[in-house]
């Protein structure tokens, strides 16, 4: 192959090489073809006599002559020139050029230079007709002679093309012979030699394992079948104990995909309700069939518990003295791995009961007890895939808690918020109405006049009404869910709703694109806006406000509502410690962000919370959260 590769790359090589000597030839013929009809172009325009006006005849005769002159010393001509080519297109070529430069060029030129004269043309008639002759008389010789310049050239272009054909016949027939000398030793050095080995390989196949290959040469087909004759020894060698290896593994793979099943089993099982004590049973019951104990019992407790909880067990209250066991639990759960210990029935029979703890990570639920007959013990794959069962329902149980415990902590977080926007509008408000009835008593008591008792009244009638709005307010915001059509539809019937009330003007400017909050986080986002838009509207004496929800680039979200109003300074004194602020920085700390108040440059307040949605839809543990909510309110 290697030789066939040469020769072909050679031939190419060659091919290249007299293709590029070729290059340029038919432009050259071409080029020199085209002289021809200029000389005869030259002629005809000296045929023509010249008139008073001779400076037309002159201009076109120059133009003529300069032109063949460019072609006659063209880079198509000398390109093929410098390429070397045969002696005799270098003559021809030197014959053309020196006929024009010695003998026509100069009587062309002195006819040129007559006919530019200013003089009478009748001095220089005949000296002009003299020059035209001579050229006319030589036209046909100097035609011949680029006639015969055209013919080399062609010769010397066709003698090219039939070496190049020679060399690439050549070529051919000597890849040709080399295929054939490679084909020959193919069949004797390769052919036969995989003809015996496939031979041997249908032995083998069939069971014959004697067949020994009878090429074992030094090559690589020898090697091979060398090979093939050790590999069919070791075959017949182990072919005896192949059957039962055979049987072994199919057993370990029925094992394998039961004990798949079984986890499978046991995850939907758990999936779909974990602690029902008809799943657990059912649960036991499949360890029971595939791995052959005689029964199974969950129980609940720690390490260090005096006595257990049985969850579920399918043993039957005569059949083991399961008080001796519950009420020892240390005995079960041991030092928190797996471990068998020994048992005693009511009939006197000894049985073994093997335990695995019921963990998740570091914190244990209880154990998974398996009995099983004192003369068993059990495998290493069966504890294993009671252990893996086991952290299976450890998982199913820390879910529940954990769900549970996050239900709790919501019902907890809405509570405080409740309680604290209670405490800081309807419970301010009932303080105030305690006072001016309090006033009122005493000017009842001290009967004062009608004027002061009724302006007293007017006071309560004012504060029962603010407090009522307030109830309000905290009922329309206690309901508030976001709808289908998303956050930006809610935000804009909220501030629809502030500016109907107010009167005050308020810009929502939308820049959240495509960020998608969780539910959890919009829900806070409006909350948060709207104790900012109330705080706007009681205390800031603002004609206008704004209210702005942007998300950067990073994945960070900056809601801001500022107004004109009478700023932070000019509010009523503790105000920064009241009107929802608290819960306001709470809601951030959920969100997992920071608020912050300001002033702006026109002296009105800025409130502006800034959180990643990464952040945000994050479920922080319970000590995490509790101390982001404890931080938030020594802030505040």
């Amino acid at each position: 192959m290697m030789t066939i590769l040469g020769l072909a790359v050679i031939s190419m090589l060659i091919s290249v090489f007299m293709a590029e000597t070729t290059k340029g030839f038919a432009a050259a013929i071409n080029q020199a073809g085209t002289l021809r009809m200029q000389s005869y172009r030259i002629a005809s325009s000296l045929v023509h006599s010249p008139s008073d006006d001779a400076g037309k005849p002159v201009s076109t005769t120059e133009d003529l002559i300069n032109e063949f002159e460019e072609r006659l010393f063209s880079p198509r001509i000398h390109n093929v020139l410098e390429k070397g080519p045969s002696k005799r297109v270098q003559t021809a070529y030197q014959a053309v050029a020196s006929q024009w430069q010695t003998d026509i060029f100069p009587h062309l030129r002195v006819y040129l230079e007559l006919l530019a004269l200013n003089s009478d043309f009748s001095d220089i008639r005949y000296e002009v007709a003299r020059q035209q002759a001579y050229f006319l008389a030589n036209v046909d010789g100097f035609v011949n002679r680029i006639h015969h310049f055209v013919k080399v050239l062609e010769l010397d272009a066709e003698e090219k093309n039939s070496q190049l054909r020679i060399i690439q016949i050549f070529s051919l027939i000597l890849i040709l012979l080399v295929a054939l000398v490679s084909l020959f030793l193919l069949h004797i050095n390769v052919l036969r030699p995989l003809r015996d080995l496939l031979a041997c390989a249908r032995a083998a196949r069939h069971g014959d394992f004697t067949v020994r290959s009878r090429y074992l040469s030094e090559d690589e087909l020898g090697q091979l079948g060398h090979a093939f004759n050790v590999m069919a020894e070791d075959l017949s060698k182990i072919y005896s104990d192949l059957e039962t290896r055979v049987q072994e593994q199919t057993a370990h793979l029925e094992r394998s995909n039961r004990s798949l099943e079984l986890l499978y089993k046991t995850t939907r099982r758990l999936n779909d309700s974990s602690l029902e004590s008809e799943v657990q049973v059912a649960l036991i019951h499949d360890i029971e069939d595939l791995i052959g104990v005689n029964s199974g019992t969950i129980c609940l407790g720690k390490a260090g518990d005096e006595s257990g909880y049985q969850l579920v067990s399918t043993n039957s209250l005569n059949n083991r003295r399961q008080a001796d066991l519950l009420g020892n639990c240390q005995r079960c759960v041991s030092d928190g791995t797996s471990h068998t210990f020994g048992a005693d029935t009511i009939d006197g029979k000894r049985v073994n009961v093997f335990s695995t703890p019921i963990r998740d990570q570091a914190e244990q639920f209880g154990v998974l007890l398996v009995e099983f007959s004192e003369k068993k013990a059990l495998e290493e794959w069966q504890q294993r895939l009671l252990e893996t069962v086991a952290s299976h329902i450890a998982l199913s149980i820390n879910v529940a808690q954990r769900a549970s415990q996050g239900r709790m902590l919501s019902l907890m977080e809405e509570r405080s918020v409740i309680a604290r926007e209670l405490h800081d509008s309807i419970a301010q408000s009932l303080s105030y109405l305690k006072i001016q009835v309090s006033r009122l008593e005493k000017s009842v008591f001290e009967e004062h006049g009608q004027e002061s008792i009724l302006s007293i009244t007017q006071v309560l009638r004012s504060a029962l009404n603010g407090a009522y709005r307030q109830l309000r307010e905290l009922l329309t915001s206690f309901r508030l869910r976001v709808n289908e059509a998303g956050l930006v539809a809610t935000l804009e019937n909220t501030v629809r709703e502030y500016a109907d009330r107010s009167g005050i003007r308020i810009e929502l400017v939308d820049r959240i694109s495509n960020c998608r909050l969780s539910p959890n986080a919009e829900i806070h986002v409006i909350q948060i806006i709207r104790e900012a838009l109330s705080n706007v509207i009681r205390h800031a004496s603002a004609t206008t406000a704004q209210v702005l929800l942007e998300c950067q680039p990073d994945g960070v979200v900056r809601v801001r509502v500022e107004d004109d109003g009478i700023g932070i300074s000019g509010e009523n004194g503790d105000m920064m410690q009241h009107y929802g602020l608290t819960i306001m920085t709470e809601r951030a700390a959920w969100l997992g962000g920071e608020l912050s108040i300001t002033e702006t440059d026109n002296g009105g307040t800025r409130i502006e919370l800034t959180f990643s949605i990464s952040g945000s839809d994050h479920t922080l543990s319970h000590e995490n959260l509790f101390q982001k909510m404890n931080n938030a309110r020594n802030k505040a």
